[in-house]
């Protein structure tokens, strides 16, 4: 099919594929659009980024970022005014001066480390209540009009969580690209950085480890289960277990970020074989990789070398926990809703496919069991061209470049800040990297490990045919993955960085990894291969 990709607004919008592959769903798109924009356009000024926000639009259902500059931002110019006046005007405009003071705030203070306690205090344990009351409503006993609310009601709470979820991006990713920042410059690898903040994520291993201690009471009693009603069954330590991992993590999204990817309660299977994989996350020696690190740093930087390593330890479960309480869980509770509206509707013969419901935008939703809305034959004929936009191929770059200025031009701190948020940007994968080898990317793991391909074009088709120990090899994984991600004996991905969710996966869990190798999809499903962490190499054996 012929389509046009078109800058979706003044600027330069790189592709971002991490997130949203393509063929993104209306509700889906709407969020991200709306939640990121205004999520980043408070934090940047809060932390004193010299831009005024992130955004992200979608072209034919995919994903392109643009980095919104402070000034100017609706008439870019295509070449930068001399100098001497960007060095004036970065230091008399009141827009940089204010970014200026906060960006000495922020460092100064170290304001991060407060925002870590009030999501431990406050934000964490608020949404963790606002998700199980709204997961404690039996979609199925509503009438159409409390359904109908219901659906609108989760529409604005992810909503409002999506620009929640960015503002803490500022916080939980800003002291561990400064981190990373430093060190590179320091000489060091991204990998051996990151190395050393493997362990400090809690939220990320205690769904394994509930898993491994559901295991071994299942082992203890000599019970081997075909089902989850048999592990349920089995004991009422067994039970109270699964229990508490389903109500945690079962109406999260597993499979992607999008509406249309399924929830570990529509999995089963998984959970099954999850459990029978489990195995407990390695205990880690962190003495040698720090160690190592320090002996790169300049003796008159170490100080500042720990400090770093303090606030980026400190951030990681924050990161990790952000994305599956401020969103996976609560959009697959908006799935759960939709797919109850989408049964009501085919009953009626106003739905041909489930999945058809999934195409209607977030002004549609919530009135289209009350109304007559969208036909049938309309839903169906956009569900075909969503499903057909997504195997298009989407140039990395739309939009004419926007010329940057020197970093030696801004103030100071200035140059810092946005050297950080480049670094976050390039390591989470969004800014497109260029191998000349498709089947290397960023290594994690320090052993190789040999197996066979499980390759898919989503993590739900991989997920359905893996075996445990199996290389899975899909785009990219999202942060709910590691309630089944204990099936795989290694993970190859063919977006992300040192810094996406994937990596940090790996690291916590043990897996060896290679992300971001741009050829990782091409490699043949059920052949061998070995994934070499050390050198971010993978190699066809067989």
């Amino acid at each position: 099919m012929a389509q046009t990709f078109m800058p979706p607004g003044p600027g330069h919008w790189a592709l971002d594929r991490s997130h949203f592959p393509g063929g993104a769903t209306p509700i889906s798109q709407w969020l991200m659009e709306e939640g990121m924009e205004a999520g980043m356009r408070r934090v940047f000024a809060e932390i004193g980024t010299p831009a005024d926000s992130m955004q992200a639009r979608f072209v034919n259902g995919f994903m392109y970022t643009r980095l919104r500059p402070l000034v100017g931002a609706d008439h870019p110019r295509s070449k930068l005014p001399p100098l001497p006046i960007l060095r004036l005007v970065s230091r008399l405009h009141p827009a940089f001066r204010a970014r200026a003071a906060a960006a000495r705030t922020i460092l100064e203070n170290r304001s991060w480390v407060s925002v870590v306690e009030q999501w431990d205090s406050k934000i964490r344990p608020d949404l963790l209540a606002q998700n199980l009351a709204f997961q404690a409503v039996d979609v199925g006993q509503l009438d159409d009009e409390a359904l109908s609310g219901h659906v609108g009601e989760l529409l604005q709470y992810c909503r409002s969580n999506l620009e929640l979820h960015f503002w803490l991006h500022g916080y939980d990713l800003g002291p561990v690209a400064r981190f990373l920042h430093l060190c590179i410059g320091w000489g060091m690898s991204a990998p051996e950085v990151l190395s050393a903040l493997a362990g400090s994520s809690p939220s990320t291993v205690a769904p394994v480890r509930r898993l491994v201690k559901l295991r071994a009471e299942l082992e203890r009693l000599s019970v081997d289960p075909v089902s989850l009603a048999d592990v349920r069954n089995a004991s009422p330590v067994a039970a109270a277990l699964l229990d508490e991992h389903m109500n945690e993590c079962g109406n999260r999204l597993v499979t992607g970020y999008d509406l249309h990817s399924r929830t570990l309660n529509e999995m089963p299977g998984s959970v099954l074989a999850a459990i029978r994989s489990a195995k407990e996350p390695p205990t880690l020696n962190l003495d040698n990789v720090n160690a190592s690190l320090r002996s790169q740093v300049p003796t008159a930087s170490l100080e500042t070398f720990e400090e770093a390593l303090i606030d980026a330890r400190g951030v990681m479960d924050l990161r990790d926990d952000n994305g599956p309480m401020t969103y996976e869980w609560p959009a697959g509770l908006l799935r759960r809703a939709l797919l109850e509206m989408a049964k009501r509707l085919t009953e009626r013969g106003r739905l041909h496919e489930t999945q058809d419901i999934f195409t209607l935008t977030h002004l549609e939703a919530p009135n289209v069991l009350l109304v007559s809305g969208p036909m049938a034959e309309d839903l169906s004929a956009r569900s075909k061209l969503w499903a057909e936009r997504a195997f298009l191929q989407p140039p990395a770059t739309l939009g004419p470049i926007e010329p940057t200025p020197p970093l030696d031009v801004l103030p100071e701190p200035l140059p810092e800040m946005i050297a950080m948020v480049q670094t976050a940007l390039v390591h989470l994968g969004m800014v497109e990297q260029r191998h000349t080898d498709p089947l290397v990317g960023v290594g994690i793991g320090t052993e190789k490990y040999v197996g066979r391909v499980r390759r898919a074009s989503s993590a739900e088709e991989a997920i359905e045919q893996m075996e445990p120990g199996d290389v899975l090899v899909v785009r990219a994984t999202s942060p709910a993955f590691n309630a089944i991600l204990v099936l795989a004996g290694g993970v190859i991905t063919s977006d992300g960085g040192a810094l996406s969710h994937a990596a940090v996966l790996a690291r916590e869990l043990g897996i060896p990894a290679v992300v971001g190798a741009p050829g990782a999809l091409d490699l043949v499903d059920g052949s061998q291969v070995e994934i070499d962490p050390v050198a971010g190499r993978v190699r066809i054996i067989d």
